[in-house]
């Protein structure tokens, strides 16, 4: 049947590190009538036949025969109510992602959407749109930069109209990744190989992620003094504030400088946000006496609070490493893993002109979106913003 070889290639795509990190990603299957489409905050690795939704494909065909809000809340919040109201009798209990409605109009009857590192190394790059023309061609369809959701599918749907026949099988989305398509399973397989295969010829080199000596060992000391921080700003109600810490060859070179930092500093997909925040925090301590390292972090701690009003769920200190910070015992791992994700990311990116941060909009829109707020409190990485009297 087609929903188990949708679960396979679900399977295998959302266990393999190089597309999928942490609960990224969505699936699909569709045939005349209904799409069934991965729920969202579902991990791929372990998805079942009956983690996917059933939608009427008719039903979702309205929703562009609608008039909605023009503000981005109220909008998202009636185009979702209509997306809700599209699933199939008996399917009342999930919620299906974000991305259903691009989803239904790839005309393929499978869709597999991923986060690659080494794609997002071409999408999150300066000349990633013109790099893109001249390896895919008419292969692949590039989107600009755009908020998920709704006007996302809106502007897939305007560019597949346009777009040269036969349809392109590739979506490449600025500051997102790549969806997809094909009508089997082997099809959407060998897509992806010609995709990687194409990017690791152009790359420069793969990022060094093995261990450094132990003489560059996380402090406890720092660790705790995170913990304390964060407890102390947001006290949390549901489960203790964690801290774990990450360190490699890549990373050093991230953290010998500010400068050096920059690649890194800020938010260059909407997962990267979700899981590890969209404002790391670097502290420069290399030229601190000792005696005075506790009251840096402290200070730093506090002007970041200042300047973002949340949080840093990553914390990387010159020299030593980077630590992972949130609730519960998955979370501060998870924002490790997307903050490692992202050195690839910058290191794929240099290829390609260097990196390019999502705008300070995007930011926004995800840091607040409702949607990427409920992904988070179902993969138990919620981020808490600092409640202010």
């Amino acid at each position: 049947m087609s929903i188990e070889v949708l679960v396979t290639l679900s399977r295998y795509y959302g266990s393999n590190p190089e597309y999928v990190v942490a609960g990224g990603g969505n699936t699909s299957f569709k045939d005349e009538s209904t799409l069934f489409i991965k729920s969202s905050g579902i991990a791929l690795a372990e998805i079942c036949a009956e983690d996917f939704v059933q939608m009427d494909r008719a039903g979702l065909a309205t929703i562009w025969e609608q008039a909605y809000p023009a503000g981005s809340d109220a909008r998202e919040a009636a185009v979702l109510a209509d997306m809700m109201a599209a699933r199939k009798p008996g399917e009342t209990a999930k919620r299906p992602s974000v991305e259903t409605l691009l989803h239904d109009l790839f005309p393929f009857s499978y869709v597999v959407h991923t986060h690659p590192a080494l794609v997002n190394g071409l999408t999150c790059s300066c000349t990633g749109e013109q790099a893109a023309r001249k390896l895919f061609g008419d292969q692949a369809i590039w989107i600009p930069s755009i908020n998920p959701g709704y006007v996302l599918a809106l502007a897939v749907k305007k560019a597949l109209a346009v777009a040269p026949k036969p349809v392109p099988s590739i979506i490449l989305l600025q500051n997102h990744g790549v969806f997809v398509g094909a009508d089997s399973a082997e099809g959407i397989q060998e897509r992806y190989h010609h995709i990687m295969d194409t990017l690791r010829a152009c790359i420069q080199g793969e990022p060094d992620l093995s261990e450094r000596t132990a003489s560059y060992g996380a402090s406890p000391e720092i660790a705790c003094l995170l913990r304390e921080l964060a407890a102390k700003t947001a006290p949390q109600r549901n489960a203790p504030w964690q801290v774990c810490f990450e360190r490699n060859a890549a990373l050093s070179t991230f953290i010998r400088d500010a400068s050096s930092f920059y690649p890194v500093s800020s938010a260059l997909t909407p997962d990267h946000i979700v899981y590890a925040g969209s404002d790391p925090l670097f502290i420069p301590v290399f030229d601190t006496p000792a005696s005075d390292v506790v009251r840096v972090i402290q200070e730093a701690w506090e002007g970041h609070l200042d300047k973002t009003g949340m949080i840093p769920k990553i914390v990387a200190v010159q020299g030593l490493g980077a630590f992972g910070i949130g609730t519960g015992e998955k979370a501060p791992h998870r924002a490790l893993e997307l903050f490692t994700d992202a050195l690839k990311v910058a290191v794929y990116a240099q290829a390609f002109g260097g990196v390019c941060f999502m705008s300070p909009d995007k930011i926004r829109f995800i840091n607040t979106w409702e949607v990427e707020q409920y992904r988070s409190q179902v993969a138990e990485t919620l981020a808490l913003p600092i409640e202010k009297g």
